[in-house]
């Protein structure tokens, strides 16, 4: 028998917050179709119109702010604090987007140079028509808008498929858009499970924007790939954190500690490992300790962690901890429980760096924190993984010196993750951590493609003619001879 619909079931308590429909390949067929007859109008409303569009979106989302925060605890178990500080995040992109899209997109003139002067040149950036977002289940508001907000005010419709563990934050989404008048076919929604997502890379989009896994990101490239799709991957990451002998350790451990198990660590751009210089090394791990420890996971209002929205995950976590006692790793705060998905936050120090602690993203309330002799090893130990997405030091005179010589696509001096809360910067990493941008002029970029123009002014010197004359090629090597030697 085939299924036709399925739950999303709270992590807190098991219940069922929502029944949605999996979407077939011909369903999903259908929504691209649809939004690819809407894709016109959507444009035609201009750079203007859309603006207009989405700032009311902005609004309506607001005005049932606590409908939101809580349809993004029900579904992913997270304090209300932390749902309300995504949709925040999540706001100032949409708004940023809709405010900067003229601005970078708008065609413009550019300079012809000496050869082509009689020619006039310009640069403008044209919409794919329809764009596909395959959304996360971790900030099933911030990270999907990166994509969504940008492609819409480059003026792409959009069709969304919200992970499979956060339908409803999705659905409700797509219901505020048409609530501020937006086009329902411009912005829908499709559901279901993998099969859906792979429905939609291979429908026809002009473009896929993937957040997710690293392994999923690789078969979405696969499927996208049968249609020569271009994709935007923003795939997983294994962030470090530097701190040198002249770090602020307050301040680097509160760091720390928000950056690893905010969220209840399952935070691509969180931080996962921590390089603390010999000098100060036992100084900050005892800050670290003791606020780790001070922090409770629980399915209360009064926990500041969550239960892990993926069940499965709980294993992972467990099998990364216990490789890393294995390995001689001392457990400073903890321990992981056998069973269950509400994990308390685990801090681990002097980890072998073989260990998959160390090498794979584990995506749980865990933290390494290892000492290094230099932070030229500090450099090199954070550098030494497959996963290239995000980092920070904390360092007052060589902070800026370290940031440069990591490896990753957003670095943050003296805080973390601060570089996500900033609208004109890109998001994105290298490595197995994906590919392209989402968020700033870089993202706006992404879902629209360079459209180069020229038009002859007068007639000039002719060089594309079969009768180009003998005389002709020899001004041409005299200009040559001129211009370039």
């Amino acid at each position: 028998m085939t299924t036709t619909t399925f739950t999303s079931v709270s992590p807190l308590d098991g219940r069922v917050v929502g029944t949605h429909p999996v979407h077939g390949a011909d369903e999903v067929a259908a929504a691209v179709a649809r939004a690819r007859a809407a894709a016109p109008v959507w444009r035609g409303l201009g750079f203007s119109g859309r603006k207009r569009v989405l700032h009311a979106w902005r609004r309506a989302i607001v005005a049932d702010l606590d409908g939101l925060i809580d349809t993004v605890r029900a579904e992913t178990g997270k304090p209300r604090g932390d749902a309300r500080l995504e949709i925040l995040l999540a706001l100032d992109h949409l708004s940023w987007s809709a405010a900067h899209a003229r601005r970078t997109l708008r065609r413009r003139r550019v300079a012809s140079g000496v050869l082509m002067l009689n020619q006039t040149s310009s640069l403008g950036y044209v919409p794919y028509g329809v764009v596909g977002v395959i959304g996360p289940w971790n900030y099933p508001v911030f990270t999907p808008m990166g994509s969504l907000a940008y492609a819409l005010a480059a003026g792409n419709a959009v069709v969304f498929k919200p992970s499979e563990y956060t339908p409803g934050v999705g659905a409700w989404l797509q219901r505020a858009f048409v609530r501020a008048g937006g086009p329902a076919d411009a912005f829908s929604v499709v559901t279901g499970f993998g099969e859906t997502g792979a429905a939609l890379c291979r429908a026809g989009v002009g473009k896929i924007a993937f957040t997710g896994s690293t392994a999923t990101g690789k078969a979405v490239m696969a499927a996208c790939a049968e249609t020569l799709t271009p994709v935007v991957i923003e795939a997983g990451g294994k962030d470090a954190l530097l701190v040198d002998e002249d770090a602020d350790l307050d301040a680097a451990a509160e760091a720390a500690v928000w950056g690893a198990y905010s969220n209840a660590g399952q935070t691509c751009i969180g931080i996962e490992r921590v390089y603390a210089h010999t000098a100060i090394y036992d100084r900050f791990v005892a800050a670290v300790a003791e606020r780790t420890a001070e922090l409770r996971a629980g399915a209360d209002e009064a926990a500041r962690l969550g239960p892990l929205t993926m069940p499965r995950q709980a294993d992972v976590v467990r099998s990364h901890v216990a490789d890393a006692l294995a390995r001689g790793a001392v457990l400073r705060v903890g321990p992981v429980p056998a069973d269950g998905s509400t994990l308390q936050p685990v801090l681990l120090t002097d980890v072998d760096e073989r260990s998959s602690a160390v090498r794979d993203e584990t995506f749980g309330p865990t933290l390494v924190v290892n000492r290094v002799a230099s932070m030229d090893e500090a450099v090199e130990k954070a550098n030494a993984v497959r996963y290239g997405l995000s980092g920070a030091v904390f360092s007052k005179r060589r902070g800026r010196d370290l940031a440069l010589r990591l490896r990753g696509g957003m670095i943050a001096i003296n805080a973390v993750i601060a570089f996500a809360a900033v609208p004109a910067l890109p998001f994105g990493g290298v490595g197995d951590s994906g590919f392209g941008r989402i968020h700033g002029a870089d993202g706006l970029r992404e879902f629209a493609y360079p459209q180069a123009l020229t038009r002859q002014r007068f007639r000039l010197l002719t060089l594309t003619t079969m009768r180009r004359s003998a005389a002709t090629d020899r001004l041409v090597d005299r200009l040559i001879r001129l211009l370039y030697r």
